[in-house]
């Protein structure tokens, strides 16, 4: 997908079904002078689009019986009054038209017509009086096909509702929606029907979004791992990044960055297979994960994200991985002045903190690896940073013993133990133990003299020599030195 896309494609409102082409310059039959209006019309739109409305108006009038050409004017009328912020009339001819589905036009006309109308209301409703007026167009076509048992439609059109309310953040009324929808695509005995599984996806990626906003991580688990288990449908590569990216921000706040990069690398790949604008921000998310792991393996490596290495909308995210990786706090402080839009983004806001902490670890590591003992006060100016934060910091190192040393909070000075120091301490402790277990051996584990083989002591009668003494029970033990000439008492 090329970058050019991203011009051409809305990545916020993007429809899900397939796209039909309005068959409006199609021939189809009719009056003469009703086809030549509507052509007349339609040549307006651009430079008076208010004459061009009462032109199309005027169609439906000419035909006798409702027909296609009447159903053609009112759409092209309804579009004009929605761009102009005609919302009321808007709704009026909406009412008017869903008239025309009925019995004017083919069912398979009408519904491609309805869908690629409401689609075109989605995508340009930039206010709250469009989107209540999207409200009306949405109530107004399910309660038409009510009757019609127009299951695709209603299934299609249901969605879109619920898209709104999550824009909208109703989240009680997105519920109720998505429950009715997931309803909808199971079949009598409660298990997911495969011919409606694209609708039970999208059903989720909306769920799984408003359990996301709403930080509701336990909710938001069991449906991820509900929603990648689905195996009996297709789903658009939007929906797959959309549940991949809450993915990954669940598995962010859990501290879990290996499986957050892998959800955002999937999600990156989704949203570009899709054409989809949010493929770069993900690809920053991406990007921050990485730093977060500790990772040495450069993001832009891939043959999915290379392209976008130098794409100028992502340039801050490439210096601050760059920086990062070259242990450069000066590049890295350097690259968040001079973008500060770049912790506009709520996500990238909380975590950026924890990245700038692990970076500033690094760099007292490095600064006082060549001293015995350093004062706080210095690491804080060479570092920028307040004397409370550098003392958070050694004490972190030295409770994670990367550090070994003692801060004296009163001289504001941190005392480093040397290495040989340890080293000599470690080598007594390891010979006082071994000593202290040579002495258990010899002192509680001795036998005495034992026989000989023939089983007569050494030095009996029999050999004319004198019977030694049998050890005493303190045998092995000194006795206790006494002065010559002096008897025991």
């Amino acid at each position: 997908m090329s970058d050019d896309d991203d011009f051409m494609q809305d990545s916020d409102n993007e429809n899900y079904d397939f796209e039909y082409e309005d068959d409006d310059d199609a021939d189809q039959g009719g009056d003469v002078d009703v086809e030549n209006k509507y052509y007349n019309a339609k040549q307006m739109k651009g430079d008076a689009p208010e004459e061009a409305i009462e032109e199309f108006l005027g169609v439906p009038a000419l035909e006798e019986e409702k027909g296609d050409w009447g159903f053609k004017g009112l759409k092209q009328a309804i579009k004009l009054e929605f761009k102009l912020g005609w919302y009321d009339k808007a709704v009026e001819h909406y009412t008017e038209l869903l008239t025309y589905v009925k019995s004017a036009v083919t069912r398979n006309y009408s519904e491609k017509s309805i869908n690629n109308m409401l689609d075109f209301i989605e995508k340009n409703a930039e206010d709250e009086a469009a989107n209540a007026c999207m409200e009306q167009f949405y109530s107004k076509t399910l309660e038409s096909f009510q009757a019609t048992n127009n299951e695709r439609l209603w299934l299609s059109t249901n969605t879109k509702l619920a898209r709104l309310w999550l824009a909208q953040k109703d989240y009680p009324r997105l519920t109720e929606k998505v429950r009715e929808l997931h309803k909808a695509c199971q079949r009598e005995d409660g298990t997911d029907d495969p011919s409606k599984g694209t609708y039970s996806m999208e059903a989720y990626a909306l769920e799984i979004q408003m359990y996301s906003e709403t930080r509701n991580n336990k909710r938001l688990k069991g449906l991820y791992n509900r929603a990648l288990g689905v195996r009996s449908a297709v789903p658009h590569p939007k929906i797959m990044g959309i549940i991949r990216e809450c993915g990954g921000k669940m598995h962010m706040s859990e501290e879990n960055w290996k499986s957050a990069q892998s959800d955002f690398f999937e999600s990156f790949r989704n949203y570009d297979e899709a054409g989809s604008l949010q493929r770069i921000q993900v690809l920053k998310y991406l990007v921050l994960t990485t730093m977060l792991m500790g990772s040495d393996i450069n993001p832009f490596d891939s043959q999915e994200t290379k392209p976008y290495k130098n794409d100028p909308r992502i340039a801050a995210m490439t210096e601050l991985v760059d920086a990062y990786q070259r242990d450069d706090m000066a590049g890295y402080e350097g690259v968040l002045q001079r973008n500060k839009d770049l912790v506009k983004d709520e996500f990238i806001a909380e975590n950026i903190d924890e990245v700038t902490r692990s970076m500033r670890t690094k760099a007292v590591v490095k600064l006082v690896a060549p001293y015995t003992r350093f004062k706080l006060d210095f690491i804080a100016k060479k570092l920028d940073i307040s004397i409370a934060e550098v003392q958070d910091i050694v004490g972190f190192l030295i409770m994670d013993k990367k550090l070994r040393g003692k801060i004296n909070q009163d001289a504001g000075t941190v005392e480093i133990e040397s290495g040989a120091d340890q080293e000599r301490m470690s080598a007594v402790a390891d010979w006082t133990k071994a000593i202290r277990s040579l002495a258990n051996l010899v002192l509680n584990d001795s036998e005495g003299f034992k026989t000989d083989d023939a089983g007569a002591p050494f030095g009996s009668p029999a050999d004319g020599l004198p019977t030694p003494q049998r050890p005493a029970a303190n045998a092995g033990k000194r006795k206790p030195h006494r002065t010559p000439g002096i008897a025991a008492k």
